[in-house]
């Protein structure tokens, strides 16, 4: 039964556990006493990430400076999926801020592409399979497990004529991370599965086929000065605009509702942080944190929208019941495989026969056979 998915603030497997914890610490310089307490290495620690901190750093103009209400600061970096400039961007952000947490724009069914190499990721991208059809069917059912394969294919299509891996910005900010003492890892998207079901639900079966046949037919070539185009504001408003006005419910669902799940993910990360204490008898202390927001583009003009408003994000991890005209819709693509399917076999069979016929040794066969009958 479908139901609700609760979001993940921070990622729980192996690749992306509170990014820092570990490996990613630094060891205690050379002179400092090996004996110190907990409380003093962490110390130690916060103060060299904080000389690190730049108090006014000097951040790329893909930047977008956000302040929460207890003052803790969020600089999301608007990136270009295919980029090399956006891999660049985020680590001088990094760099510069030394974040408490960075989050990205994925979920923990696309967490793999972080621990793959970028020749690996290349050759993944290009390869659409029938074992990968397979998988998206069994993890989205039938519409949705489609719809996520063409869309699989236009990526196939960019990787292709760009010769890049898609997701490089967000292998760099898992690295950078990795490297700042503390810093924890989050994934901040909403999981795949719920969105292309949403967005599945929200359109109609002409919507669907309409949008289908368009992805199927996605041939025009792009080049790299387009991808890095996409990184200016006005260009790709002007996109956006475009594929509101033919699938409204389309941009809802893939965009602008997940611009409100990322916005909720920021804020969640952007708390103060309570700093350790030597004894219970000392006072809290809190200091705002840092966080480094790593996301496409176009959802920045959403998360700027939403970072002051009220959130539920309850409604939209609800995946709807399939409506009637999905249930049709679901009917109809079945009966139509089953029966081209059923048409192809007997195609088949009747060329293969035909052939056989036609075979000389067949005809002789058949030639014997009518000979041999009584009558004749």
């Amino acid at each position: 039964m479908e139901g609700e998915e609760k979001p993940t603030q921070e990622a729980d497997m192996e690749p992306v556990v509170t990014s820092g914890a570990s490996e990613a610490v630094p060891r205690v310089p050379s002179g400092v006493p090996q004996n110190i307490s907990d409380v003093d290495a962490f110390n130690l620690l916060l103060e060299m990430k904080l000389k690190r901190r730049r108090e006014r750093p000097n951040l790329p103009r893909t930047v977008t400076q956000l302040v929460a209400e207890d003052g803790s600061r969020v600089y999301v970096v608007g990136t270009a999926h295919f980029s090399d400039d956006s891999k660049r961007d985020v680590v001088k952000t990094i760099r510069e801020v030394q974040p408490d947490v960075v989050v990205v724009e994925l979920c923990q069914y696309r967490v793999s592409m972080l621990k793959m190499d970028e020749r690996t990721l290349l050759r993944e991208a290009r390869e659409v399979s029938l074992e990968k059809l397979q998988q998206a069917v069994k993890q989205n059912g039938l519409m949705s497990g489609l719809m996520q394969m063409l869309l699989l294919k236009v990526s196939a299509h960019i990787t292709e004529q760009l010769g890049m891996a898609p997701g490089g910005e967000f292998r760099e900010a898992f690295k950078e991370a990795s490297k700042v003492p503390f810093c924890k890892f989050h994934l901040g998207d909403r999981p795949i599965p719920v969105t292309f079901k949403r967005a599945i639900a929200a359109l109609s079966f002409w919507q669907k086929v309409k949008l289908a046949w368009g992805l199927c037919f996605l041939s025009d070539p792009i080049s790299k000065d387009d991808v890095e185009r996409c990184k200016q504001k006005d260009l790709l408003e002007q996109m956006m605009a475009e594929m509101i006005g033919e699938f409204p419910d389309l941009h809802r669902t893939i965009v602008s509702e997940r611009d409100v799940y990322l916005t909720y993910m920021l804020r969640q990360a952007a708390r103060r942080l309570e700093l350790p204490r030597a004894s219970d008898a000392e006072p809290r202390k809190c200091v705002p944190s840092v966080v480094v927001g790593v996301v496409g583009m176009g959802h920045v003009p959403g998360i700027e929208k939403n970072w002051s408003t009220d959130l539920n994000i309850q409604e939209i991890m609800t995946v709807p019941p399939p409506s009637i005209s999905g249930r049709v819709s679901r009917v109809a693509v079945k009966a139509a495989f089953f029966g081209l399917l059923g048409y192809s076999l007997y195609w088949m069979g009747r060329r293969t026969v035909n052939l056989v016929l036609s075979l000389p040794a067949a005809q002789f066969c058949l030639q014997r056979v009518s000979e041999a009958r009584p009558g004749r």
